[in-house]
């Protein structure tokens, strides 16, 4: 019962729509703007600066739901309160279940349980969208490294499962990005939304 306790927690956590709220303090309904997503991205291309603060609440929304798994339940309900706070944010119960895409929040969840695999999926982030300019094709790239990573790292096989999960979960949620990037209409960092 507890279990469960967690997990709803971490995903009303997680559902909190940080981009949507910071947006509607400007005056935005950031759903209408850009790609139409609440995440950072679009937060960043639409609302500037303050997509910062959309950046910092989306990783603690991860953060938190992990410490507070394993705090009360051990790692494993950590691995699992981790991809309830995810599914939140891309399912996020006040938004009608829509949302964002989950990188953000996914970052949060592997610097609680993770950090240098997080260090070096950013890292690859990083070095794709210096390279292309697409952060898209950077989140696809980075999440699909986390279960290598992790493996890597020799980390246990729940942690494995885990990651496989968040890789497929965060492609999964790109595949508009991916049709745009293939007919060569996606967003490219630093574009303004149109």
């Amino acid at each position: 019962m507890l279990i469960l306790v967690i997990v709803l927690i971490s995903y009303l956590l997680g559902s909190v729509p940080v981009g949507f709220i910071v947006g509607k303090t400007k005056g935005i309904d950031i759903r209408k703007h850009g790609s139409g997503n609440i995440g950072t991205t679009n937060a960043f291309r639409v609302m500037g600066k303050a997509g910062i603060i959309v950046l910092a609440g989306d990783v603690a929304k991860g953060i938190l739901a992990v410490l507070l798994g394993k705090y009360f339940g051990g790692p494993v309900v950590g691995l699992i309160s981790g991809l309830a706070a995810m599914a939140g944010h891309n399912w996020s119960i006040f938004l009608k279940f829509n949302g964002g895409r989950g990188v953000a929040t996914a970052a949060g969840v592997l610097i609680a349980l993770a950090p240098p695999v997080m260090v070096l999926a950013l890292s690859i982030w990083g070095i794709t969208v210096f390279i292309t300019r697409y952060v898209s094709l950077g989140s696809i790239l980075g999440a699909g490294s986390v279960p290598i990573l992790l493996w890597a790292f020799d980390k246990h096989w729940s942690y494995i499962i885990f990651g496989v999960v968040v890789a497929v979960l965060i492609i999964y949620r790109h595949c508009p990005n991916l049709k745009r990037l293939l007919d060569g209409t996606e967003y490219k960092w630093g574009e303004k939304a149109g």
